[in-house]
């Protein structure tokens, strides 16, 4: 996660002067040897360094001298490292080689003793995204497959449905080696949007074309008519979802840039696909249409206009009632930054578990400062050592001690406290890697050492990445959602050509969306930022659809007929439609959220699964509502309406 900070940012910088003054990294991983002695334990730290990648292996003999009696020694700093015969040792995995690193030390120890950390959730992300893609695939397809089926008149349709658009998602795999890498979130979110999201496009065109071959027998014909008709509606759907992932691209947490130039790439892929390969491929392949046709599996819905219309008036009340705590609810709700706990049933789960059940919680940062006085030092390592969740520290003044001078000593021993231009102090807490717990200690320690050397200290770990991803995707939420509604909100003006419809449609979307994000607030859960960011844009930028299929079709009859029996009639003749695209959408959702181990992932598909739901809820009942309230306005501010009058 930390790849995707912005470059100013402090942890950044920090690991920068780590890395430019010190042999060593900070540690990410953490490894207990159940019932073992001290000798057993050093043997074994020997081995552990011995794996190609770990570096810098901490233990006990780092704090304390274990050839005099332990028992002589501070039984809390003891404890870090070896209780009830368990040791616990912290070192560094190379940063990149995770997976294999991982590998080899779970082959070293083996089914009976424990491994966690920072660069296990890496390598346990990074195994899953592609796994859990595939087996998200396999799900997901063939029930797209029985959704189409049910929702139209010929077998085959489908398959040229999913071929137009599967040919877009694999050409936008492919063009992924432009870009040199994808983030785990892209690989196992992207492909599957895509395909949900454009699926549309397709099943535009195919119904055109259908419609089109009943006025004439010329298929060339048939599909110049059906490509000229329904270029503007694909065209509008396309812009609304490109703008909304546009804005992703626009974050400074670059995992939704990564994102963002993914799902950009692939809309316009998919605009392509179906407007240049399905109309060839339909031409070709258009008799086995004719071949495969079968009676309508669902019955039409006739009257269906008439019940939604009953209920206007409680709809309305409903939604505004909930419309104000929802916003207020979705702003006040519980977030995580990082991927997350890896789940309990997991082999990584489990070995948590096993180690906190001994050692307690354990998060490691390394504070960097001025080699200076090594008194000052000292002062600013007992404040350290006194504050709450600070299990124990390990510099030069409390491991050598303050009274002993550096250059007496060996550079073996001095050169893990000291650079030319650093001395390094190694704080362990026993705090969870992220809260309000952590990041006030985060904050706390900062302020002790800015009080002794001012502004040129650093402090980084994997909690303090956390605490700079929190401050930065702040900044992220205001911006990418404002420029979301904007860009849609213009897409939709010069679309429908009127200032009350965009209002109208963005109302009722934004609406679903307050109501989606605002659910973990009431079940008093947490949701991951990343999700609820990147989420709170691909669902207003996808379901916006809906809205824009129903608001088009309401237009065009509100030419012919009163707006009662305009409403009435687009909702008979469009729920269809509109409950094929969201069920779609819903099942991708769900499907993610059922097959992903990643609380990222599985955070983002939850959200579509009931965000989708929440927004064909708000379309159908009210949306058509809002439109009968604002007719006479709708009527007075769009461009030559013409909207029927009874004379």
């Amino acid at each position: 996660m930390i790849d995707y900070l912005p470059e100013e940012a402090p942890s950044l910088e920090a690991m920068k002067i780590l890395d430019d003054e010190f042999q060593g990294a900070v540690p990410n991983t953490r490894v207990m040897i159940q019932d073992v002695t001290l000798q057993e334990a050093l043997d074994f730290k020997e081995k552990l360094a011995a794996i190609d990648g770990v570096s810098d292996v901490q233990w006990l003999d780092n704090a304390i001298d274990v050839k005099t009696p332990i028992e002589m020694a501070d039984k809390d700093t003891i404890e870090s490292y070896y209780k009830d015969n368990n040791a616990l040792f912290s070192f560094t995995i190379r940063d990149g080689d995770e997976v294999a690193v991982t590998d080899a030390v779970y082959e070293l120890i083996g089914e009976e003793n424990a491994m966690s950390g920072e660069a296990l959730n890496t390598a346990t992300s990074q195994k899953m995204a592609g796994s859990e893609t595939m087996f998200a695939a396999a799900l997901l397809i063939p029930i797209i497959i029985i959704i189409l089926v049910l929702s139209t008149t010929s077998w085959m349709e489908p398959v040229f449905f999913l071929t137009a658009i599967g040919v877009s998602v694999l050409i936008n795999l492919g063009t992924n080696v432009f870009l040199g890498e994808v983030s785990f979130v892209t690989q196992s979110v992207a492909p599957i949007l895509q395909l949900a999201v454009s699926l549309d496009y397709a099943i535009f065109l195919l119904h055109s074309f259908a419609d089109y071959r009943k006025t004439t027998n010329n298929q060339e014909e048939a599909m110049r008519l059906a490509m000229k008709q329904s270029f503007p509606a694909i065209a509008a759907s396309a812009s609304t979802t490109f703008f909304g992932f546009i804005a992703l691209s626009f974050m400074k947490f670059e995992i939704g840039s990564d994102l963002g130039i993914n799902l950009v790439k692939g809309i316009l892929l998919s605009f392509i696909s179906v407007m240049v390969f399905l109309p060839a491929l339909t031409l070709m392949f258009y008799k086995w249409i004719d071949k495969t046709q079968h009676k309508a599996f669902i019955p039409e819905f006739k009257k269906i206009g008439k019940s939604v219309i009953k209920i206007k008036i409680p709809t309305l009340v409903i939604v505004v009632l909930l419309i104000i705590p929802a916003f207020l609810a979705q702003s006040k709700t519980n977030f995580t930054y990082g991927i997350g706990e890896q789940p309990e049933s997991s082999r990584a789960g489990a070995d948590i578990i096993k180690i906190e059940k001994h050692f307690g919680k354990f998060t490691p940062m390394v504070l960097l400062v001025p080699k200076e006085d090594i008194a000052k030092e000292d002062a600013l390592v007992q404040k350290i050592e006194n504050l709450n969740h600070v299990s124990s520290v390990l510099s030069y003044t409390n491991a050598v001690g303050a009274a002993i001078p550096p250059e007496y000593l060996d550079e073996e021993i001095t050169e893990q406290f000291f650079s030319k231009n650093y001395s390094r102090i190694i704080i362990h807490t026993d705090t969870k890697n992220e809260g309000e717990e952590v990041f006030n200690l985060i904050e706390t320690i900062q302020k002790h050492a800015k009080e002794y050397y001012g502004e040129e200290v650093h402090l980084l770990g994997e909690s303090v990445t956390l605490y700079d991803i929190k401050n930065t995707v702040k900044e992220d939420n205001l911006m990418v959602n404002l420029l979301t509604v904007i860009t849609i909100a213009i897409v939709l003006v010069v679309s429908f050509k009127s200032l009350t419809i965009p209002i109208i449609l963005l109302l009722t979307i934004q609406s679903a969306v307050w109501m989606n994000l605002s659910v973990p607030y009431f079940s008093n859960s947490s949701l991951v930022f990343v999700g609820y960011l990147i989420i709170s844009t691909v669902q207003l930028a996808a379901t916006v659809d809906y809205a824009i299929l129903f608001a088009d079709a309401y237009k065009e009859k509100r030419k012919e007929m009163p707006a009662l029996q305009a409403v009435m009639k687009t909702i008979d003749e469009k729920i269809f439609s509109v409950a094929v695209s969201a069920s779609i959408l819903s099942t991708v959702g769900f499907i993610l959220w059922i097959t992903s181990s990643n609380p990222i992932v599985g955070s983002i598909g939850l959200l579509l699964g009931r965000g989708a739901l929440l927004a064909f809820i708000m379309v159908v009942c009210f949306l058509p509502a809002m439109l009968l309230v604002f007719d006479k306005w709708i009527n007075k501010t769009t461009w030559k309406a013409n909207f029927y009058e009874e004379k």
